[in-house]
């Protein structure tokens, strides 16, 4: 092995391979972790996309959430127990926090829902106005809450498995990685199966996909366009609350002004490169932030010889600039390859009856 290491160029990629597959298992869970809120906003722009609605407003769903869910269970700790049940660190606080942050994603895309579905306003203009709406709102409250510096009420723990499950090769990796997480985290996971499931193969997922494909026809078999698309649409803002709570009261204990930092956006690649399935849109959250754990790898365990001298000169920055790097290129390799519905981001207006 160490004869091919030293051929030139080549023995370096080889050496590189080896030493990703083998910090895979100890960094798969920080990649996960780490793809969980952009898989959940890409949920939230497939109910949109495939509904013919365009949401670029997902990062600003996200922002609002964040801010809500963190607010809202430090005020509920301040009143109610902060007491445990006993499994993944669920509290009343918590759950209060986590509720508020969903009803207030609901409530913005409601918003976005009427100004693109009724108003018939640009889509664009629409998901933008949530955005910068959001940013400011969320950094001049947290500007006057912070000052008074409320308690934390915790954050929701990650699922502990048995030690002969973790001890099992391959399958214990891959389950400790993928379902020993936290409550957001497991419903994701759900969320992505049960989606993709009802999108091809129930009477929700073919109506939708028809409004999306061509809402005219829908309509002359009985489908009510106009109501599916407020719907679904108001329904993805449960998915951009789940994202934005996870940053607050699982992930993390604490909010920071514009903390998603373009997650929203990269939510919205992932769904596009995953060709605008649930299952996809997963895959490529991970795609996106598998840099994340290679950085993380490289920090505390990096390779010898004179690959790993390569790898920690980089400086780590670049790693933390990856993502969106990574998110650039790929989406150029896709450009005309993944095709959206035919119908998003087109206004739909019911003709007018015969008198």
């Amino acid at each position: 092995m160490d004869a091919i290491f030293d051929i030139p160029i080549i023995g370096v990629l080889i050496q590189f391979v080896v030493y990703v597959i083998a910090a895979l298992p100890v960094v798969a869970p920080t990649i996960v972790a780490a793809a969980t809120p952009i898989a959940l906003g890409a949920m939230c722009g497939f109910m949109n996309g495939r509904s013919g609605v365009v949401n670029i407003g997902i990062e600003g769903m996200m922002l609002t959430a964040a801010f809500v869910a963190w607010w809202s269970a430090s005020l509920a700790a301040q009143v109610v127990p902060n007491v445990g049940i006993g499994f993944l660190g669920i509290t009343l606080p918590l759950l209060i926090g986590l509720l508020a942050a969903i009803l207030a994603a609901m409530a913005v895309s409601a918003v976005h829902a009427w100004l693109s579905i009724s108003v018939r306003a640009d889509q664009i203009i629409s998901g933008t106005i949530i955005n910068i709406f959001a940013v400011g709102i969320t950094g001049y409250l947290n500007l006057l809450i912070s000052k008074q510096s409320p308690p934390s009420a915790g954050q929701f723990q990650a699922l502990q498995l048995p030690g002969f499950i973790v001890n099992v090769p391959v399958l214990g990796f891959l389950l400790k990685s993928l379902i020993g997480v936290g409550p957001i985290g497991l419903t994701m996971l759900i969320s992505v199966i049960v989606l993709q499931v009802l999108l091809f193969r129930s009477r929700w997922g073919l109506r939708t996909r028809a409004v999306g494909e061509h809402p005219k026809a829908a309509e002359t078999v009985g489908i009510d366009v106009i109501a599916l698309r407020y719907r679904n649409v108001i329904v993805g803002g449960v998915f951009a609350g789940l994202a934005g709570a996870y940053l607050t009261i699982e992930f993390g204990s604490a909010f920071q002004g514009e903390m998603t930092a373009g997650r929203g956006f990269i939510a919205l690649a992932a769904l596009i490169f995953g060709r605008w399935t649930p299952v996809g849109a997963f895959g490529a959250a991970i795609l996106f932030t598998a840099s994340i754990g290679l950085e993380r790898s490289i920090r505390f365990a990096p390779p010898e010889g004179q690959l790993g001298e390569w790898l920690t000169a980089v400086p780590l920055q670049f790693y933390g600039a990856l993502p969106y790097l990574i998110t650039i290129i790929v989406l150029a390799g896709v450009v005309g390859r993944s095709l959206a519905p035919a119908a998003v981001g087109r206004p739909y207006e019911r003709e007018s009856k015969a008198a």
